[in-house]
């Protein structure tokens, strides 16, 4: 690949004016990073607004996801084009856009039409924010200007569970998008007003089409395939059949492409770099169960336990508690210690969190549920960073930004995939649990006998005591399905225990620079 041009060596900002750059730009990626869960809670809610099945509200997720994942290797080229400034200014403009126009839709197709536009113009925005803050503070600053950006990029997954819950129930779901708005207008001016005059150099590089093409079709074909194969019975139907020759016929030509054309739109000869593989596999394989996880629990919460979306924001926000408070102290500590260590104990504790879930019960209370995930936040403090850190040893400088794009896309991708999976797992799976456990409810069990027998006292008839017992089965059956995906995470990041010691130690100095380029 072509390296970029050299970026205006702009002075660093001084007093006020680097303050408001850098609220200014820590809000923009607030408002990105906070839409990647904000919307998890209401999953439910907009699901029965809009007259579909919760594993079709999921949709809503993975939409934004893919789109986002697309999008984030074009970045690099469009920064060329237009300048990173004119880019993000345009990026958050349009990102406001989309978000008013996803709290606007009034059906499933066209919300998810705008949360894929939401998706694809928020590709550049965190790559950006990251690098034009570096730009305004002193190079002996830039750990404190990276310590500033991350704490933004924690506190918006506390942040966004409680305020999805708490807009879905006392306002309406359209809030969680219209409330980016008003930030990013205030992001943008504050932007504006601080960066003018730091415009970085243009050029006009050529793009490949062909495979950005491919890339959209083998990545969108796959996604449609995984969120309607439940719907359409799998390979049952014609449909999915075709999505997965499509899927499987643009994936090949894809990689035939970019390994032979000159300007890629991804740069596949990073995979042979060994920590580079075994750091994007590892990242995106973990950040998968996370996050199909985080899209589970909301969701079994609101339809079985009789959380409101509030509630169940609540007992899902301490995730970020301790990321907030060790963050920075693993940032401190990436020169002295192996990074390969530090993931070790993430994913340890993210087992820990996937076994212990394992064992709730139909009476688990809100404070063991909040404690999970409170617990999680030590594993989250000590995953992205070290991660980054054995990703990005030992490449060259210019490879730096393709491969965080490659990697990024990989994590994205990963997220977006198990979102879906996870959903499809656990339907499927309450399916198997209903028809083991309903093999119980006979006239001759005792169980069920006394069932029937203590609702018809309550006044309740035949019919609708038979009712009340297979709504108490359905929620056993998904809880049962649900604690076998918590026990497979735990299992797989037990696996990925061992997968991260197949990558070399970083050198030190390498891993603290590293952590520069998330």
């Amino acid at each position: 690949m072509s390296q970029p041009p050299s970026i205006a060596a702009h002075p660093p900002l001084t007093g006020g004016r680097l303050a408001v750059a850098t609220v200014a730009l820590s809000l923009a990626t607030f408002m990105n990073v906070l839409d990647t869960t904000i919307a998890n809670v209401a999953v439910t809610t907009i699901a029965g607004d809009l007259g579909v099945s919760a594993s079709q509200g999921t949709w809503v997720i993975t939409s934004f996801g893919v789109a986002n994942a697309i999008a984030v290797p074009l970045t690099g080229w469009l920064t060329q084009r237009l300048g990173q400034l004119r880019l993000f200014l345009s990026a958050i403009l349009l990102f406001v856009l989309a978000s008013f126009l996803c709290g606007m839709a009034e059906n499933l197709e066209t919300l998810l039409a705008f949360r894929a536009f939401q998706g694809m113009v928020a590709g550049p925005m965190i790559p950006l924010s990251q690098a034009l803050l570096l730009q305004s503070y002193p190079r002996e600053k830039a750990g404190m200007a990276i310590a500033l950006w991350a704490m933004t990029t924690v506190v918006a997954p506390v942040m966004g569970p409680i305020l999805g819950g708490w807009f879905t129930d006392n306002l309406s779901w359209p809030w969680i998008f219209y409330i980016n708005v008003p930030v990013g207008l205030i992001s943008a001016w504050l932007t504006f007003v601080a960066l003018k005059g730091r415009e970085s150099a243009t050029r006009r590089l050529p793009i490949d089409f062909v495979g950005l093409a491919l890339l959209a079709i083998w990545v969108g074909a796959l996604q449609i395939l995984l969120d309607k194969g439940q719907e359409l019975d799998w390979f049952g139907s014609a449909e999915i059949i075709g999505l997965a020759v499509t899927a499987v016929v643009a994936f090949t030509f894809f990689i035939i492409w970019e390994l032979t054309e000159g300007h890629p739109i991804v740069d596949l000869t990073l995979f042979k770099g060994r920590n580079f593989t075994v750091g994007s596999v590892a990242i995106s394989l973990g950040y998968a169960a996370f996050f199909g996880n985080l899209v589970l629990i909301p969701m079994w919460l609101q339809r079985f336990m009789g959380y409101t979306a509030t509630w169940a924001g609540l007992v899902t926000a301490p995730i970020g508690l301790f990321a907030i408070i060790l963050s920075p102290l693993v940032g401190k500590f990436m020169g002295r210690i192996d990074p390969r260590l530090m993931v070790t104990v993430a994913f340890l504790v993210f087992s820990l969190c996937g076994f212990w879930r394992a064992g709730f019960s139909p009476d688990v209370d809100p404070g063991t549920i909040a404690l999970t995930h409170l617990l999680q936040g030590v594993a989250m403090a000590t995953f992205f960073t070290p991660l980054t850190a054995i990703i990005l040893s030992g490449l060259e400088p210019h490879r730096i930004p393709s491969a965080s794009g490659l990697y990024n896309f990989m994590r994205i991708m990963g997220g977006s995939f198990a979102a879906s999976v996870w959903t499809s797992l656990w339907e499927d799976g309450a399916i198997r649990h209903h028809a083991y456990l309903s093999e119980s409810v006979t006239q001759s069990a005792a169980a069920a006998t006394q069932a029937m027998a203590n609702a018809q006292a309550l006044g309740m008839t035949a019919e609708q005591a038979l009712g009340s017992i297979n709504r108490e089965v359905d929620s056993q059956a998904f809880l049962l399905s649900a604690t076998d995906l918590f026990w497979l995470s735990g299992v797989l990041f037990l696996l990925l225990v061992g997968l991260v010691w197949l990558a070399h130690a970083p050198k030190r100095a390498a891993a603290a620079a590293g952590t520069t380029h998330r």
